[in-house]
């Protein structure tokens, strides 16, 4: 593997039989200066390398290797450790966990013979999101142990046993740490008012980002996960702890994804169950599990998630600790023993010392389960491997919630139910419904589960859908491609078209990539509130990034080769036309034909987009083609971009005719917050990738006003913008938000970036600009003169609220009218939406929406639905809406008829400029591709200048 041949090998393969023996390791003290886990002391990333670059020159028990750089550059090392034995065999064990894994061309009997002489493979990692400190000091503390131990356990641990840690997030490690030791007096050391997020762009949602892979350090994680390694155990440590508790361990909470091999939840409780005992036999107390939190296995796209759709045992750890002593308070129901928190502990002040000892502990069980099971792992792991292979190779049906709604309906059909659903005295027993349903329902030939999947080559935007194969492929997803033309059943598919066959070992994934997700309806209790779910209830990826594509029901065989690329390119397209052409058409179908546009302009190209539908040499451009006239700079731009890009160009001898937007060069301010809002890091990553110029813009350029002397478009990211009537500027309104749902942050808010509005004197000068909230008093009225100059703004998500704030006849779609005539809010009993797919329309004849279809889906986040006010003189016109009753895809949605005729996505004139509200999360995560057009059109409309 060429990612190997990066192994750095900073101290191995002695010629001695055991130098651990006689060699001792540097303690961390003697290389850093105080010891892990004093109190008010934390170690930054540099001083973590050169701990374990010292450690690989010391011991024959560790590898160090070099998995690829971060988002600022710097390397993500990995240690590999196991007995010096194991070490000199690595490969050959490595092998060993590949085979296993993905289980092809093996039977039982070979897959035990190589369980039996294989090792287990065991991830552990820290420093995810930094501000949760623990985990990153804790993992260099455990490794010094697994170098320096030669008790019975450990040196058992490293015959079993093949561990490799990392640090998850190094450049936030750096941050945190070089911010929390910044003051020289340890009373004031804190993690509170951080500038910006731990990680460059994403920050907390660097644990977002694992089936899309956006980020190098996910990328890099993913490639030894699930294409170098695949370790049979995953362990993610975080922060922090449930209330009146030290740690949170599995087993989880229902619901489970219905994908994942019943294998999987078994072994999770396994080994968690595994991890409470060694800490409960040691008379460490306070580990909960279950309903002590709203941790579940339904979620995919986590670092600890993810895995379970690669068949590997994820355990997350949720403890306390900071180098600043916390208290555990007394929690009265806490102190009462019950399944879900056995050993109660003590309120008491709690050092840094003791949770790197329970994580020490941790770890110890880990190791010690997967050393005394290691060929149950080993085999296990083939196991649902091969269960994967046969499932889609045969007929296989899948039960979800909506199944067992339909099986229930026909029950009360049947004949014998009276109605009721259940059978007649004589059945087997409370509940059941006739057994002959089962073939007619949950074996319908209808709801087969496909055997693959095919992605057409001819597709309107085939760029991003090898986008999308990409990001399959990052996750160990096996891919073939079409030599030829071929057919299956009456369809006929182009040469170069993908094929994704669900027999294989991560189909699992398969299906969760292409499949909707079908939450169930999970309530407190009948009737009662919904249970948020731990992060999305949806997120099918095919159709975030609207990939068009073919699910086939019954297995299919034709022209195809494996792909064994490292990532594919999109295939190069032609310049096709007259050799001296007026200009050159391009769909706006095709998202990177935003970067052409960009290079076209910065390089003082023109560039127009049609009004008018143009047909040229029968390729149906769609709507808004974009129209960039001739020149020799203009040339080898688009020649680079249809040999690298994929992006066809057709030129033309002449300028279609009829009306057009010309396009300007735009300078774009992005709006941020101190700290870091995360939509606002997702947004900046992305116009880097779309070649767009903007600055980062934060509150106090807003009020100082003259906006339109320096930007032509403001973005307001979501959760930039303050929430009507909350009484809470963005920032605070977004912490609060997201600490009652509890998505896992660390504490006071931190893992979001740090405080909301710290005292400017208590910061460095250089960060001062960036302080203050965007209010209603003092920032709206020079953003509505920056509109009326011309200027454009931009706001997704809860973003979109700013319209209310600039005037827009608009109001809450989302409500009803009581009894009294009184208009009021719709109570999360009737209606709640956590994130999912939804079906909407669109207005592509509107500049907005130029490029898209009339019909698609959205990601919707209980985002903002509004609805025109009758009577106003402002023109408000809707882009997106909703025009259905039941418009959910995939995930969860409890009373979606209210969204049947609201508007998601709207403009309206102010002046001279314009105002785009995009309530839709159109570019959340950087997986909602099939929607990124709204956005990028957004910014380039206001500027436009009608032509003829």
């Amino acid at each position: 593997m060429k990612n190997l041949l990066r192994i750095l090998l900073l101290g191995v393969g002695c010629a001695v039989a055991s130098l651990s023996a006689a060699t001792a390791i540097t303690p961390p003290k003697d290389i850093i200066g105080f010891a892990i886990g004093d109190d008010y002391k934390m170690a930054n990333y540099t001083q973590i390398t050169a701990m374990w670059q010292k450690w690989a020159t010391e011991s024959d028990r560790m590898k160090l290797v070099s998995m690829g750089n971060t988002a600022e550059g710097r390397p993500q090392y990995m240690a590999i450790v196991s007995s010096p034995a194991n070490l000199a065999r690595l490969e050959e064990f490595r092998q060993i966990a590949k085979k296993l894994a993905l289980a092809e061309g093996l039977d039982d009997t070979q897959a035990r013979a190589l369980a039996k002489s294989g090792k287990a493979v065991v991830w552990l990692d820290g420093g995810m999101h930094s501000s949760e400190s623990e985990h990153s000091q804790s993992l260099s503390e455990y490794l010094y142990l697994l170098l320096s131990r030669n008790d019975d356990e450990n040196l058992r641990f490293l015959d079993d046993v093949v561990i490799l840690m990392v640090n998850a997030n190094p450049d936030g490690v750096e941050l945190i740490a070089n911010w929390y030791m910044r003051e020289e007096d340890e009373a004031k050391r804190t993690f509170a008012s951080v500038p910006r997020m731990y990680h460059k762009y994403i920050g907390h949602d660097n644990n977002r980002d694992f089936f899309m892979s956006s980020m190098p350090e996910t990328t890099n994680i993913n490639r030894v996960l699930y294409r170098e390694w695949y370790p049979q155990i995953m362990v993610n440590h975080h922060q922090t702890g449930p209330s009146g508790q030290v740690v949170f361990i599995p087993p989880f909470r229902d619901p489970f994804n219905y994908n994942l091999d019943p294998l999987i939840p078994i072994g999770i409780d396994r080994v968690g169950s595994a991890m409470h005992e060694r800490l409960i036999s040691k008379g460490m107390g306070g580990s909960s599990m279950r309903s002590a939190a709203n941790y579940s296995t339904w979620w995919n796209g986590g670092g600890r998630t993810t895995p379970y759709f690669h068949n590997q045992i994820g355990i997350l750890t949720e403890i306390i600790g900071a180098p600043t002593p916390v208290k555990i308070g007394l929690v009265p129901s806490k102190q009462l023993p019950k399944g879900d928190w056995p050993l109660p502990i003590e309120p008491q002040t709690w050092h840094y010392r003791q949770s790197i000892e329970y994580s020490n502990e941790m770890n110890n069980a880990v190791l010690d389960y997967a050393s005394r099971n290691r060929e149950t792992l080993l085999f296990n792991i083939y196991r649902m491997g091969k269960n994967s292979i046969e499932r889609g190779s045969r007929d296989n049906w899948t039960v979800t919630p909506s199944k067992i709604a339909a099986l229930e309906a026909a029950a009360k059909v049947a004949p014998g139910s009276g109605g009721s659903g259940v059978m007649a005295p004589g059945g087997l027993g409370a509940g059941t419904v006739p057994s002959e349903l089962y073939n007619q329902v949950l074996r319908d030939p209808a709801t087969r589960d496909p055997r693959g999947f095919i992605i057409p080559s001819d597709q309107p935007d085939f760029p991003t859908a090898v986008k999308f194969i990409n990001a399959l492929m990052k996750n160990g997803v096996a891919i073939h491609k079409a030599t030829a033309a071929f057919k299956v059943g009456e369809k006929s598919y182009p040469a170069g078209s993908y094929v994704v066959q669900a027999a294989q070992a991560f189909r699992p994934f398969v299906m969760d990539m292409f499949l909707p997700q079908d939450h169930p309806n999970d309530l407190a209790y009948p009737g009662g509130p919904p249970i948020p779910p731990y992060d999305v209830a949806g997120w099918t990826l095919a159709n975030q990034m609207g990939v068009t594509f073919d699910a086939i029901q019954d297995g299919f065989t034709g022209p195809f080769v494996r792909v064994e690329t490292d990532l594919e390119a999109p295939p190069a397209a032609g310049v096709s036309g007259p050799a001296s052409p007026a200009g050159y058409l391009v769909s706006h179908r095709i998202n990177d034909a935003f970067i052409l546009t960009n290079r076209v302009l910065k390089a003082g190209g023109e560039v127009y987009w049609l009004k008018d539908q143009p047909a040229v040499a029968g390729q149906d451009l769609g709507t808004g083609a974009i129209w960039i006239p001739a020149s020799a700079t203009v040339r080898p731009i688009i020649e680079r971009a249809a040999r690298e890009l994929g992006i066809p160009a057709v030129g033309v001898a002449q300028k279609p005719a009829g009306e057009s937007l010309k396009l300007k060069p735009i300078r774009i301010g992005l709006i941020d917050l101190y700290g870091g809002v995360m939509p606002s890091g997702w947004l900046r990553w992305l116009l880097e990738q779309y070649e767009f110029n903007f600055e980062v813009v934060f509150p106090q350029v807003l009020d100082a006003g003259n906006l339109k002397a320096s930007f032509d478009v403001l973005v307001f990211p979501s959760d930039t913008f303050p929430r009507s009537g909350a009484g809470e500027d963005a920032r605070t309104a977004f912490i609060a938000d997201m600490m009652r749902r509890d998505v896992g942050m660390g504490a006071s808010g931190a893992g979001m970036g740090g405080a909301y509005f710290p005292p400017a004197d208590s910061i460095p000068e250089e960060f001062r600009s960036m302080l203050g909230p965007i209010t209603a008093q003092r920032t709206v009225p020079p953003l509505k003169r920056f509109v009326e100059e011309g200027g454009t703004i931009v706001a997704l998500g809860s973003s979109a609220e700013i319209g209310h704030a600039m005037g827009l006849p608009i109001k809450n779609h989302l409500v009803e009218t009581g009894a009294d005539g009184v208009e009021r809010l719709l109570p999360r009993g009737k209606y709640y939406i956590p994130g999912s797919i939804l079906r909407a329309s669109f207005d592509n004849r509107h500049p907005v929406a130029f490029g898209m279809a009339e019909k698609g889906f959205v990601f919707f986040n209980n985002s903002p639905v509004f609805s025109p006010v009758a009577g106003s003189s402002v023109d408000v016109k809707r882009v997106v809406w909703f025009d259905e009753k039941a418009p959910l895809h995939s995930g969860w949605a409890i009373g979606q008829q209210y969204l049947e005729g609201g508007d998601l996505a709207a403009e309206a004139s102010i002046g001279a400029g314009k105002l785009v509200v995009l309530g839709l999360e159109a570019t959340f995560r950087a997986t909602t591709h099939g929607t990124y057009k709204l956005f990028f059109n957004s910014l380039y409309y206001g500027s436009a200048t009608e032509t003829k």
